[in-house]
C-alpha cells in the first residue's frame, strides 16, 4: 500500500497514534476536536476494512507512513 492512500491529516493522526497518543492528546496537538480525531480514525478503519487501531497502525507501517 502507498502512503498516497492516506490524506495529509490522516497521516498526521496515524503518526501520533503510533507514538501512543490518545485522541484527546492528538486533538490538542493538532488544534482540532476529539470528535474530529475519532472521525478520521473511523474513516481510516472503514477505508481499509479494518477492525481496530492496531490493524490501522500495521497498514500504516507496511505502507511506510510510520
Amino acid at each position: 500500500m502507498e502512503s498516497s492512500l492516506f490524506t495529509n491529516r490522516e497521516i498526521d493522526i496515524v503518526k501520533l497514534l503510533a507514538l501512543g497518543l490518545t485522541s484527546e492528546q492528538i486533538a490538542a496537538k493538532l488544534k482540532i476536536s476529539t470528535h474530529t480525531v475519532n472521525s478520521h480514525r473511523r474513516n481510516m478503519l472503514g477505508k481499509f476494512c479494518l477492525k481496530n487501531t492496531a490493524e490501522l497502525l500495521k497498514i500504516a507501517k507496511d505502507s511506510g507512513v510510520v
